[in-house]
């Protein structure tokens, strides 16, 4: 995570802003001129301050990167560590055998569902082909009558 929770835009830009409003009062009673500066400014600079921070706050959502988040996560990880130190398992040669029949047989029917997709993608592409090829013939047909109306009307 970067500077104050990646919120360095966000920081300067109130900065800022509460610059420019602390400005405005004063400046007011002695550079009226200013006045419609600081109008235009001070709302223009809190609305940049309230964009940057929806916009962190969406990419921080967007990424799972809040603070409650990392900290969950760092306390799975260390209770998960702690679990897997404690009770070890022993596993025989039967079950790791029955384990690998298991995880052959899933990998066996991935390899048939990804044999049938390809089968369907190469009679989805072959139908794409034939699409082409009629569209084709109707823009020669089209083009043949328009030169047989053409022929017609110079007759």
């Amino acid at each position: 995570m970067g500077y104050a929770r990646n919120h360095l835009a966000t920081i300067v830009t109130g900065a800022f802003a509460l610059v420019l409003t602390g400005l405005w009062q004063p400046m007011v009673d002695f550079a009226p001129d200013l006045n419609f500066i600081f109008i235009m400014s001070v709302p223009i600079t809190w609305f940049m301050v309230l964009t940057c921070w929806l916009s962190q706050k969406s990419a921080d959502y967007a990424t799972n990167h809040s603070h409650a988040h990392e900290v969950h996560q760092k306390k799975s990880l260390s209770s998960t560590q702690t679990a897997q130190v404690e009770i070890p398992k022993e596993v025989n040669l039967s079950e790791i055998k029955q384990i690998q029949n298991e995880l052959s047989g899933e990998l066996n029917e991935l390899k048939f569902s990804v044999e049938l997709k390809d089968g369907e993608i190469e009679r989805l592409n072959q139908e794409i082909l034939n699409l082409k090829t009629l569209v084709q013939i109707e823009s020669l047909k089209s083009e043949l009558a328009n030169l047989k109306i053409l022929s017609s009307k110079r007759k």
